[in-house]
């Protein structure tokens, strides 16, 4: 949520400040704004509602510079217009000020220190960059003090970057619990959220970590402690391309990481593979895994979707209780642990505040976790004790596709190798080739994907003019069936649900109007005949039924017929069409399949 960039020492700063902010709107944002100063003194502010299509028209010839920062908002505090779009200006039009998160005491910091200072807007931004001007005008501090002193009153989460243009040659940065990054160039120096919004200038960049000041000029990073003290600290190199963040000839990047999902399970194979194709994990993941006496896995939205999948093949194959809990939740209802947790954190971004204020509270209780995210160097990958990545490439549309089979593929490829190593379990998992397995689902994913046309077709039918709709399943197909209703309504806007089929009779059939489209899935050996009974009970009240079913359990009137995988595996395609039929009901509605309203891809505020 909310993205920002910075730039100085460039000459090109509007163009780097506006393709920055392209590349982070899959963050989500309503509003959109860039400053810019030149050396001689000409300040340029331009903010603007809606994408950055109308921010880039409001753009003139005039507005240039050689620093500036940038910001796309999501909005908070305060509806989404012009005046509370970022940057924000002090009264005086000396400072400018852009800010990720959310302030908990501006109500406070408001009553102590601006009484008498009409404000524009309603935002906690502008409070902040009013009261560093108060700091300066009436209490005598330079920037630098003023920056530290708004940094130690200011609670809650926040990136800030600050510009005094009286100065002209710095920024001014601090960050708690939000993400922001400084990238180094040559000459030059760049802020920003995401790595990807800078990586056209660099791909050398240095974390920041909570409470620090950092001042970036052209030449220079400085940071310092809460204490003042300096701290030197190396970059470190994302490797990553322009090439990686592009739609190529697809019309969106959902379409183009449903497509990637295939090259992901090939990667995976590679990356978590030894010189003898043998699959491998970190010893000590192993020996935390293997040691603890109960998992939980922590996560929000399709990575909890993706956790109750590992839940299943964690117990399997290394025989160890797994409970899977909401990251929202966890961290203030945190249920009696075992003597012996280890905690798995399920993150596309690594950057989600509700899974990180669940990892800070186990951090200061000193109990072991594993984050398995896309994003290396992350906020929850450097705090974590161990990392395992998914190698999934970038995800830029709002609604994770490739990431969700990624992490559970990966924490299948966990199971496997800690299981190998539990006398328990041992057999079983060595009886279980997941190189192999894992091949042959890249190609089943294949030969879904090359099905769109059909799905398609039964989008039209079953998902175009409908209001609601249900999925429905039993055990792994149950799983699948929340993550299916999941990207059904975040893109589509259609209400739709996942259910356990056999929990229809206990109240959801009533659900069930003439018409209502009723999507089932069926993979599973020991419960397929009774989910068969399932559809026919909702058929008899009027549903629209879709059958899904796996070679082996299908039947001649059944919509589509999912390619046979490992019974253990299913999940990762029989998702697939479940995606496309989302992308397609959206297409078919007239809608953004990238950018879902009031959605962000990166959940950086609790």
């Amino acid at each position: 949520m909310c993205g920002i960039v910075g730039v100085v020492g460039k000459q090109q700063t509007k163009e780097i400040l506006i393709q920055g902010l392209e590349k982070l709107e899959y963050r989500g944002y309503d509003s959109a704004g860039i400053f810019v100063t030149s050396p001689e003194g000409e300040n340029y502010l331009v903010k603007s509602v809606g994408r950055i299509d109308n921010l880039k028209k409001k753009l003139t010839k005039e507005v240039s510079g050689t620093i500036g920062i940038g910001h796309t908002r999501w909005a908070t505090h305060g509806k989404p217009t012009e005046e509370n779009a970022h940057p924000h200006t002090s009264r005086d039009g000396r400072f400018m000020l852009v800010h990720n998160g959310v302030i908990e005491n501006f109500e406070e910091l408001k009553a102590m220190y601006l009484e008498d200072v009409p404000l524009k807007g309603e935002t906690d931004t502008e409070v902040l960059v009013q009261i560093i001007s108060v700091f300066v005008a009436k209490h005598g501090l330079d920037t630098l003090e003023a920056f530290r002193k708004i940094v130690r009153e200011t609670k809650g989460s926040y990136a800030l970057a600050l510009i005094d243009t009286n100065e002209r040659e710095t920024i001014y940065v601090a960050k708690n619990k939000s993400p922001l990054l400084v990238g180094v160039g040559d000459d030059f120096n760049v802020i920003c959220s995401d790595a990807m919004a800078m990586i056209s200038q660099t791909n050398q960049f240095v974390e920041l970590m909570d409470g620090e000041i950092v001042l970036v000029s052209k030449d220079k990073i400085i940071i310092e402690d809460q204490a003042q003290q300096r701290i030197e600290r190396d970059s470190f190199t994302v490797e990553m391309s322009e090439n990686d963040l592009g739609k190529g000839t697809y019309p969106y990047y959902m379409l183009k990481e449903i497509d990637e999902q295939p090259a992901v399970m090939r990667n995976l194979i590679q990356q978590y593979s030894d010189a003898q194709s043998r699959l491998t994990v970190e010893e000590d993941i192993l020996k935390a895994v293997t040691e603890c006496d109960r998992i939980y896995i922590v996560a929000c939205g399709t990575s909890w979707h993706a956790g109750w999948i590992g839940k299943k093949l964690l117990e399997k194959y290394v025989n160890i209780p797994t409970e899977v809990h909401l990251s929202s939740e966890f961290g203030y209802n945190m249920p009696l642990l075992a003597k012996k947790p280890f905690f798995i954190f399920l993150s596309q971004s690594g950057e989600t505040a509700d899974s990180r204020q669940v990892l800070v509270k186990l951090n200061e209780m000193k109990l072991p976790s594993l984050v398995i995210t896309n994003a290396k160097g992350s906020t929850l990958s450097r705090e974590a004790t161990y990392t395992m990545l998914l190698h999934a490439g970038p995800e830029i549309a709002v609604a994770s596709t490739k990431a969700y089979t990624a992490q559970i593929a990966v924490l299948a490829i966990l199971a496997k190798v800690c299981g190998e190593t539990q006398a328990a379990t041992k057999v079983q998992a060595q009886t279980f080739d997941l190189v192999h397995e894992l091949g042959l689902v890249a190609t089943a994913m294949e030969s879904l994907i090359d099905e769109k046309d059909q799905v398609e077709k039964l989008a039209e039918d079953y998902l175009k003019e409908t209001r609601n709709a249900f999925y429905i399943g039993r055990g792994q197909d149950y799983y699948v069936s929340m993550e299916a209703a999941l990207k059904l309504k975040e893109i589509s806007y259609i209400q739709a649900e996942g259910f356990a089929a056999g929990e229809l009779k206990h109240g959801t059939i009533a659900l069930i109007e003439e018409g209502t489209p009723v999507i089932s899935m069926i993979t599973d050996t020991a419960t397929h005949a009774h989910t068969r009974g399932n559809i026919k009970e909702v058929e008899s009240r009027g549903a629209h039924t879709c059958v899904m079913a796996m070679e082996g359990f299908e039947r001649p009137q059944d919509q589509l017929i999912l390619p046979k995988v490992h019974e253990d595996l299913t999940p990762l395609i029989s998702v697939i069409p479940a995606q496309l039929l989302a992308y397609f009901a959206t297409l078919q509605r007239g809608y953004d399949v990238d950018k879902p309203r009031n959605l962000a891809k990166s959940v950086t505020v609790e």
